[in-house]
């Protein structure tokens, strides 16, 4: 792969009106994204909220190759989002579209603005499950390997749709 290109791993996931419609449009906008190429995504799948409430959640992952920055990614997965009528009115608030940086590279980031890899991603099944989908050997940047968290996510229920 050629150097000046990132592999970027992308959370989707919404729970307001048509979330599985709009799960699939947000892939769609990722194999459009400017500098990039959507190498795979994972099936859909249903979860209850965590840490949130409100309907089910329909959630994917998507694995990119980018010549953005991170920074530049996040902004354009948040203009996705705003397209898709995506609201913030408190923290973990049922959302339209929800489009997470889940990891850049082998990059650990921490600003005010991102955080990669994601904090929270290796206690949350709807990540882990399509993403393992996508890559059974997947290792999160400082942490290990993804299915070595799968055990400690075993009861929160995830569905394959």
């Amino acid at each position: 792969m050629d150097p000046s290109f990132t592999l970027a791993w992308i959370g989707i996931g919404g729970n307001l009106g048509d979330a599985r419609a709009t799960v699939n449009e947000a892939i769609a906008h990722l194999a459009r994204l400017p500098q990039s190429q959507l190498l795979r995504s994972s099936s859909l799948y249903r979860t209850a909220p965590i840490d949130s409430s409100g309907d089910d959640y329909v959630n994917a992952v998507a694995l990119v190759s980018t010549s953005l920055t991170a920074l530049d990614l996040l902004h354009a997965l948040q203009a996705i989002e705003l397209q898709h009528g995506r609201e913030r009115p408190y923290r973990n608030a049922p959302r339209t579209l929800d489009l997470d940086v889940l990891m850049y590279g082998d990059a650990h980031l921490d600003s005010t603005e991102l955080t990669v890899p994601h904090p929270r991603m290796a206690q949350r099944a709807f990540v882990l499950a399509p993403m393992l989908e996508i890559d059974e050997k997947v290792v999160i940047p400082g942490l290990g390997a993804a299915r070595d968290f799968l055990d400690a996510i075993k009861d929160q229920p995830v569905r394959r749709l």
